[in-house]
């Protein structure tokens, strides 16, 4: 599922200080790094295992938030002789810091991702690596698997290989910036090829019915006492640069089911009644869905400027993008016998984000043994039957949910008693069909999601309502919604 990003300003930051602390612990997410991870980290640092192959003169640039120093991904885009375009995308190396079965490793595998919170992450490896050694800042020489993609003048990928190099980016840039450079004409090639193969690329995901959710951006702020939300939506240049990811994670996928060991990031087709449920979400939020339109096609057509889209896309997230999970397999005859991603309508696996999922840094090493045609490290084989288990006890997922519930009941939590036009979501039919009295509400404005009760009314699933602020209390626990809403009777 993607991330629903979150940005909270400073005095919103310390307004719920306290709570944001309170939801750390619920989910016990690591405090700081012991001494000797710490030390392990600061040793590796000094001296990673730098390939022989050297690619220092690529002239690589990373596109990333403003602040951010855990930068996973760097990118040179040309144009090949003869027509169509040559990517190489650098992936850090971490397997070049972290050693199998020592401390940083072993603290890797309790942390399995890096946790964000509206006030800041829990990282995966130490700073020392993961906004240091590792990162692909500008201006340092690092280890890198070095993707190289050779796409046709269509965008269709007709060769892909990946071997360790010595990189060196040359510059950090912002998502913002790169969009207006290439909007106002003045991105030097490479970046500006971003745009054509981003575009060819999405066209590519299109015909084969694959599905980007372009989630907005909430913006939380704090003033004169009360809590206020905005939505940003995304860049064309951030669906641009996702697109790159995603095509490397299909070749990795490809490479995997090819040589024989690897692992996968499966997802099943939406189940039926999940798609009618959202067909009655979007006629009660005023959203057209024809029957003929597939639901592929109706996600690339809502406008996430749009509130009504943002809620439904949002819900879609919820409903249809949860179910992927992690299988793993050791050879041909092991194959799982679904390997197609329903989202993606295909192959895929997570391999472009190692210094903060610890899945990438084995599907990594698994893609360049095959490009090698070597067998894969023990390490890594030994690893294999884990790793979709371990995968499944990462907390990100419930992070970044119960982040958005707890800045959501800030938003409401002086307008207790008061009355805001809803759509229902969800409702309990499946267990009481008869007379269904409680679901989930979205509200129009601001676009936040809250449990309903109904004491006499049935609630009818993509129905029009009202209802009553109840409860809104960024402290309650999280075992049960923060925020509750009563229908009131038209």
């Amino acid at each position: 599922m993607p991330r629903r990003p979150m940005h909270m300003s400073e005095a919103a930051k310390a307004a719920l200080r306290t709570a944001l602390l309170k939801l750390r612990n619920e989910l016990h997410a690591p405090t700081a790094f012991p001494a000797p991870v710490l030390e392990a980290a600061d040793a590796a640092a000094h001296a990673p295992r730098l390939p022989d192959k050297d690619a220092t003169d690529l002239p690589l640039f990373t596109i990333d938030p403003p602040t951010s120093k855990d930068l996973d991904q760097a990118m040179y885009l040309e144009r090949r002789p003869g027509g169509g375009f040559r990517v190489h995308y650098a992936i850090a190396d971490v397997a070049a810091f972290v050693a199998p079965g020592g401390v940083l490793d072993a603290e890797a595998h309790q942390r399995i991702v890096t946790l964000y919170f509206p006030d800041g992450k829990v990282a995966l490896h130490p700073p020392a690596l993961s906004e240091c050694a590792a990162s692909l800042l500008p201006g340092q020489i690092v280890p890198a698997l070095l993707w190289q993609h050779d796409l046709d003048a269509h965008g269709e990928v007709t060769a892909s290989n990946v071997s360790r190099a010595r990189v060196r980016s040359r510059a950090k840039l912002d998502y913002a910036g790169v969009q207006q450079a290439i909007d106002s004409g003045t991105a030097e090639e490479s970046v500006a090829l971003l745009r054509d193969i981003g575009t060819l690329r999405e066209a590519v995901e299109a015909a084969r019915g694959g599905i980007s959710l372009t989630l907005p951006e909430q913006e939380v702020t704090f003033e004169d006492g009360s809590f206020r939300l905005s939505y940003r939506a995304p860049l064309a240049a951030e669906g641009w640069n996702e697109q790159i990811s995603l095509m490397t994670g299909m070749a990795a996928a490809r490479m995997m089911l090819d040589s024989g060991p690897g692992i996968l990031r499966i997802q099943d087709t939406a189940p039926t009644h999940e798609v009618t449920r959202l067909h009655r979400i979007a006629q009660g939020l005023g959203i057209d869905w024809p029957h003929h339109v597939s639901y592929a096609e109706l996600i690339r057509s809502l406008d996430p400027h749009d509130q009504k889209h943002a809620a439904f896309l949002h819900e879609a997230a919820g409903a249809l993008l949860l179910k992927s999970v992690y299988k793993s397999f050791h050879d041909h005859d092991h194959i799982p016998e679904q390997t197609v991603h329903a989202a993606i309508a295909a192959p895929y696996t997570h391999c472009t984000a190692p210094l903060r999922r610890l899945v990438d840094r084995y599907a990594g090493e698994l893609c360049v043994a095959a490009c090698a045609e070597q067998a894969p490290p023990d390490w890594v084989l030994a690893a294999l039957d884990d790793l979709p288990v371990r995968m499944t006890k990462a907390k990100g997922g419930a992070a970044d949910r119960q982040s958005v519930d707890l800045v959501e009941a800030a938003l409401l939590m002086d307008q207790v008693g008061c009355i805001f036009d809803a759509t229902v979501i969800d409702t309990d039919e499946e267990e009481h069909p008869s007379n269904p009295r409680e679901g989930l509400v979205q509200l129009a404005e601001p676009a936040v999601l809250g449990k309903v009760t109904s004491a006499d009314v049935d609630l009818k699933l993509g129905a029009s309502v009202r209802v009553r602020v109840d409860r809104a209390d960024p402290a309650f626990p999280d075992r049960d919604r923060k925020i509750l809403f009563s229908l009131v009777p038209s």
